[in-house]
This record gives structure tokens, C-alpha cells and sequence, in this order.
């Protein structure tokens, strides 16, 4: 992190070296006209007689930051190269003032501009150091001259030096030196404010470019529509779920009014707006609208105002949902709610039909003792008392399903209640004997449910398996703890039945749980319904389908623990 900061820092000083360089070329470009402007228009300035000296200064200029361009690029090393020119410029230009008149020459301000770019380059320390270089040099400059030590080219030499007032030459050097100083700490110090400017507008850049990042992400993440107006309504923002329920992009309606791109929406909004003082009324509407596409579907519709916008106006927030599948299943809740109470009012005819087709076998079992009858009547009478058992049995079976029994939760050994209900139903008139049971338990199957009811699922699977091999075959059954989910912890028993016949065949699948469906010849179509209705009852899940290897497969899952409110059991149980 240091070496890609200090990096960074060496990057920066070059370009303002690169800067410096420039100007420095251009400034002494401006100097070397002048000169030449002063020199041939025979001026009466002092420095029009300082022969070539200046202008071999100014070549000496032009030759070393040519030099400096080769050291910048191939020694590296940026901030020592960067001291060395700002020396090499107070050098320079105390030579330059040499060369122009010493006391008398007019470029003393260059030490001003030098200590100017020192303060740029290094702030308020480059600016003193490069104050006391210029400072040092033009004094020492100054004195030699005084004295007559040095004879500065261009200088009134016709006037000894000894002319000038002591207290003169205190006062120049005074007076520079000050101003040296003066501009080394005031450039310095607008060097480090400016820096230090630069820094916070770069932070607050950096926040501004996160807080729009995180403006997007909002905006384009949120599940619903957003549409943005202004105080005329015209589209300033479109996210891109109001592209997807719209089915409109954002390049076809931005800077558009609502009005002319959406005009159901524009009335919709209008609508609410009108309604919503009502105390009454909720803050959204709902409509219906058609895609592009052609698909129609139903909308969510809510405003809110908007009042800081960038051009000092207010505008509008529209929030749109797409609420189709909510309307489906409002339609669905009203559907079931009406089979609901026509099933009740079923359930209750059918009670009351049982009892007078009890009274009509009754009656018909004590005529056929009570008197003689031919083979004719004999076989009438047959049909109608097994045509009446069947009516009872399916009035039985339709009670079972309409009015099932409350869940009685207990703990319990499920591979147990398995073997129970098949020893049971083995004994039972409807076992084929042919069909050969195979089974694959666990040690022990700990669950909490309704053993009685499982009991009642298991039967009516077993009728279902012997109905399906009536020649004989097997009947698999299985259990097994299988987990919910791979993140989850939490784990679920799996019954797994499945027989050797000839499965479910295609018009029976998608229908396999509904109700008085069913491809068996005397069949009521409630078994698997009631199955359904009653593992549904149980909190749990149940599956049907067939084999690779042949035969027909139910697959029920049953929750570990299913009374509502209460945990699972703690016996720690490993998989199989």
C-alpha cells in the first residue's frame, strides 16, 4: 500500500515537473525576445550593451531541460531531480541577473516566480528553502558587487560602485529578502490549501461516486416498479423492473410526458389522485393493463410526491407492482372457499342419504327371508342389495374424505405402525396371496404424528398395490431419513412404496390425487384423494409416479416432528 502511494506521489511530482519545464522553456523563450526586441532597436537600457552573455544563459537553459527530459525518463529518482532543477534555477537566474546589470538589472523577480514553482512542487517547505537560496545568492551577489569584487556585465560601469549608498544597497537586500520570504510562506501556504482542497474534493468525489453506485443499486434492485416525474410529468426515471412489468425500455419513454407514452397509466394516476382525500379509500389502485407483447396483466398502482428535484421543483413517485398472481389466488381463495361450502353442504346430503339407503337393505334383507321368489327375483334382489353396499361404501369413502378425523399427535415408532397395518391387512379379504412383500427398514423410526391415520394412508395404498397385481408381483416398502435441504440440518422420513404392476399410465398422472378420478372399473376415486387430503393434513408431502424398472412408486415425506408449535424429538438418529 506504501510503494502505490508513494508511486502515485512520484507520478504527480512528474507531471509537475513536466509543467514546470514547459514554462520554464516558454518564460525564457518571452526573455530571449525581449532581448533581442531591447538589443535592435538600440534602447538606451543598460542591458542593450551586455553583449552575448544572457543569450548563452538562455541557450544553457534551453540545453539542460533537454538534458532534464533524458534524467526524468531513464534515472527515475523524481523528487531529488525535481531539487536539483529548482536549485539549478536559483543558480541560474543569479547568473541571469549577473549577466544583466547586477544591482541595476530588472529580473530580480525571477528569484519571485522560482520560489513561486518551489512552493507548487514541494508547498511551503520547497518555498523557504528555495526563499533562502535566493536569498543567500542575490545578497552574496549584491555585496561582491558593492565592493567591487565582480563587474557584472551590463552594469552603468561608468559609475564606480562606490556611488552607491550603503544604506541603499541595505535596503534592496532587505527589502528582496522579505519579499522572498513573504512569497516562499504565502505560496506555500496557498500550495498546501490547495492541496489540501484537492484531497477533499477527490474524498468527496469518491463519496458522491459511491453514494450514486449505491443510488443505482437500489433503485435498479428494488422488485418494483419505479417511475420518476417531474412537475410536468415527463419520465426522469425508468428502473429497470418497470421495464421488465411494462414491457416498455427505458430509451422508449425517457424525457417523454406520461400522458403521451403511458396514457392508462397517466389516468390511473389521475384516478388516484382524485380518490385518495378520502378517508376511506387505501393509497394504491389496482387496473388492469395489456403489454406490448400482448400478455395482460394486472397492476399495483401507488404515488407518492416528490419535492427536491435539481431543478427546485416538485414531481412524482410512481411505485407500480405486478399483483396477476395475487389476483389469481384471490380468484383461486374464492373458488375453494365455494367448493369448500359446497363440499360441506355434500358431506351433509350424503349423511342423510345413508340412512334411508340403511333402511332400504334392511327391508330388502327381511323380504327375501320372509318370502319365496324364482331365480329371476333372487338375482334383482342380489343386484340391488350389492348396488346399495356399493352406494354405502362410496357414501363411506366420500364422508372419509369430506370430514377427516381430528389429528391425535403421538410418538411412535413408525417402521412398527408399518408392520402392524400390513399384518392387519393381510388378514384382511382384500390381500392377494400371490403378492410377495418386500421390506427395507431402518432400526427405528422415531416421528411424531398420528399413527391411526397413518394407518388409514397405508391401507389404502396396500389396496391400491393389490388392485394393480392382481396376478401377483411384489410390493416394495421402504423408509428412510432423508434430509430437507443440503443446508439444512433438519430431517424428514421418507415412505417409499412401490409394486411390480403395470403403473400409472399417461392419462392418470397429471390426475393422480384428484378427486373421483380414477381408471378402475368399480372404483369411487377418493382412495389417493383421501391419501392426499390426509398426509396434507399431517404437514407432510406426498408424490406419485412410475419406476424406470416398471410399476407404479408413491413417495411420502412426513416431518421428523409435526405437532404445530412443538419441536422435534432430540433422539439423535444417523442416516441410513
Amino acid at each position: 500500500m506504501n510503494n502505490k502511494k508513494s508511486g502515485q506521489r512520484d507520478l504527480e511530482l512528474q507531471k509537475r515537473l513536466h509543467t514546470l519545464m514547459f514554462l520554464r522553456v516558454l518564460f525564457v523563450s518571452i526573455i530571449l525576445g525581449a532581448l533581442i526586441i531591447i538589443r535592435f532597436r538600440g534602447t538606451h537600457v543598460d542591458i542593450a550593451h551586455a553583449q552575448s552573455a544572457p543569450y548563452a544563459l538562455l541557450a544553457v537553459m534551453y540545453f539542460t531541460n533537454i538534458v532534464y527530459i533524458f534524467l526524468i525518463k531513464y534515472l527515475g529518482r523524481i523528487r531529488l531531480q525535481a531539487y536539483f532543477q529548482l536549485l539549478f534555477d536559483t543558480v541560474f537566474i543569479t547568473f541571469f541577473i549577473y549577466t544583466t546589470g547586477g544591482i541595476d538589472s530588472i529580473f530580480s523577480f525571477l528569484f519571485i516566480l522560482n520560489i513561486i514553482s518551489g512552493s507548487i512542487i514541494f508547498s511551503r517547505k520547497g518555498g523557504i528553502l528555495l526563499a533562502s537560496a535566493s536569498s543567500i545568492l542575490y545578497g552574496l551577489m549584491l555585496d561582491l558587487h558593492y565592493y567591487g569584487l565582480i563587474h557584472p556585465l551590463g552594469s552603468r560601469v561608468n559609475v564606480p560602485s562606490a556611488n552607491y549608498d550603503s544604506s541603499f544597497l541595505f535596503y534592496t537586500i532587505l527589502v528582496n529578502m522579505a519579499a522572498f520570504y513573504l512569497v516562499g510562506l504565502l505560496s506555500g501556504f496557498l500550495a498546501e490549501q490547495t492541496k489540501k482542497s484537492r484531497a477533499e474534493l477527490k474524498e468527496t468525489r469518491l463519496d458522491l461516486d459511491k453514494l450514486e453506485i449505491l443510488h443505482e443499486s437500489i433503485i435498479n434492485s428494488i422488485t418494483s416498479g419505479l417511475i420518476v416525474l417531474d412537475n410536468e410529468e415527463r419520465v426522469i426515471l425508468f428502473n429497470p423492473t418497470a421495464e421488465k412489468i411494462l414491457g416498455i425500455h427505458t430509451h422508449q419513454i425517457s424525457g417523454l410526458s406520461l400522458a403521451s407514452a403511458l396514457p392508462v397509466l397517466r389516468q390511473n394516476v389521475r384516478n388516484i389522485q382524485e380518490i385518495r382525500p378520502s378517508v376511506n379509500v387505501p393509497p394504491f389502485m389496482d387496473f388492469p393493463y395489456q403489454k406490448p407483447d400482448g400478455a395482460k396483466i394486472y397492476l399495483r398502482l401507488s404515488i407518492s410526491p416528490l419535492r427536491y428535484l435539481s431543478s427546485g421543483k416538485g414531481g412524482k413517485i410512481v411505485v407500480l407492482q405486478d399483483v396477476t398472481e395475487i389476483k389469481q389466488i384471490e380468484e383461486n381463495m374464492k373458488k375453494v372457499e365455494g367448493l369448500a361450502l359446497m363440499g360441506e353442504m355434500a358431506a351433509g346430503i350424503a349423511h342423510e342419504i345413508r340412512n334411508p339407503m340403511a333402511s332400504i337393505s334392511g327391508s330388502i334383507e327381511v323380504l327375501k327371508e320372509g318370502l319365496v321368489w324364482d331365480s329371476t327375483e333372487n338375482r334383482l334382489m342380489a343386484i340391488m342389495s350389492r348396488e346399495i353396499d356399493r352406494l354405502n361404501q362410496l357414501i363411506s369413502d366420500f364422508l372419509q374424505f369430506a370430514r377427516p378425523k381430528d389429528t391425535k399427535w403421538r410418538t411412535f415408532d413408525l417402521d412398527r405402525v408399518i408392520v402392524e397395518s400390513l399384518a392387519l391387512f393381510k388378514n384382511g379379504p382384500h390381500w392377494n396371496k400371490n403378492v410377495n412383500v418386500k421390506t427395507h427398514f431402518n432400526n427405528s423410526l422415531i416421528i411424531e404424528s398420528d399413527p391411526d391415520l397413518i394407518k388409514q394412508v397405508l391401507w389404502n395404498l396396500f389396496l391400491n398395490a393389490c388392485d394393480a397385481m392382481p396376478g401377483g408381483g411384489t410390493l416394495h416398502i421402504a423408509t428412510k431419513w432423508v434430509l430437507e435441504s443440503p443446508e439444512s440440518a433438519d430431517k424428514n422420513v421418507a415412505i417409499v412404496m412401490r409394486d411390480t404392476g403395470d403403473g400409472f399410465d399417461s392419462e392418470a398422472l397429471p390426475k393422480l390425487f384428484t378427486p373421483f378420478f380414477t381408471t378402475k372399473g368399480g372404483g369411487s376415486g377418493l382412495g389417493l384423494a383421501t391419501v392426499k387430503r390426509i398426509i396434507d393434513q399431517l404437514q407432510g408431502r406426498i408424490s406419485g409416479g412410475n419406476y424406470p424398472d416398471g410399476g407404479a412408486e408413491i413417495v411420502i415425506i412426513l416431518p421428523r416432528g409435526s405437532r404445530p408449535g412443538h419441536s422435534q424429538p432430540a433422539a439423535d438418529i444417523e442416516n441410513e
